[in-house]
């Protein structure tokens, strides 16, 4: 409703001059200049709409701005951290970042279509960045790979990221028990780390920068300097295409 009454007040400025000054009306002049908005509105309706669009544009130009300024205040806990993984090219001209939960459908749907993107280009370095929202296994699935890293390596952290993003099962402790062991590593050990402080530590720290972001859904992408909340509609390779262009530009 509050979107639509300041449309209209946009829309007035489409309105013909009325023949009184708006700033010294009278009652009955309030009340005319009131029927003359909803008839010239009535009239015209398109007029609201297009002022609707125009707020709309607004909102979102501010939205991206405001986003971009998040991201430059907070560069260093974003692209340096020193704990997540960092994967595809680590030296490539375009940094990816990723916010993900496991039990995450929409993560899991992009995730095949984000590892041929990486893997065809060649030239983006990927952060992959923990943040368990959804469910309690969300948590669960997230303090396993974050032991797994911190257990077995980097590698065996990505075949944990890629197991789990593909299952479908539950989570639980005898499932992830037995995929550490598939992945080689020790299971006692990883299942006995997942709720040390030193993966406490690895998820607060990620909430707490998502909290700053003010992001509140998975997935959420940042690329270079702006942010992605989901996946937009020119799909990650445009976005992609877009600021390697303005970087050589700029």
């Amino acid at each position: 409703m509050k979107a639509i009454l300041t449309a209209a007040v946009l829309a007035v400025s489409a309105m013909p001059a009325l023949a009184f000054d708006p700033a010294n009306m009278s009652a009955d002049e309030k009340a005319a200049f009131g029927d003359a908005i909803r008839d010239y509105l009535m009239a015209n309706p398109d007029v609201l709409v297009e002022s609707i669009n125009v707020l709309e544009e607004r909102r979102v130009a501010d939205e991206a701005k405001n986003d971009k300024l998040l991201v430059a205040n907070n560069k260093d806990a974003i692209f340096n951290d020193g704990y997540s993984w960092i994967g595809g090219n680590p030296k490539g001209d375009i940094t990816l970042v990723e916010f993900v939960d496991y039990r995450c459908s929409v993560c899991k749907r992009v995730h095949p279509d984000l590892e041929k993107m990486i893997s065809a280009d060649g030239n983006i370095r990927w952060i992959l960045k923990e943040f368990p929202i959804l469910t309690q296994e969300s948590d669960m699935a997230a303090r396993f790979t974050v032991a797994v890293q911190q257990e077995a390596g980097p590698d065996a952290y990505k075949k944990a990221h890629d197991a789990l993003m593909e299952s479908r099962g539950p989570v639980n402790l005898d499932t992830l028990s037995k995929l550490a062991t598939e992945l080689g590593a020790d299971s006692t050990k990883v299942l006995n780390r997942m709720n040390t402080e030193e993966v406490s530590t690895v998820l607060r720290q990620n909430h707490q920068l998502a909290e700053q972001m003010r992001i509140m859904g998975t997935p959420t992408f940042i690329i270079e300097g702006e942010m992605l909340r989901g996946v937009p509609a020119e799909g990650l390779e445009g976005v992609i295409e877009r600021l390697r262009t303005e970087k050589k530009e700029g």
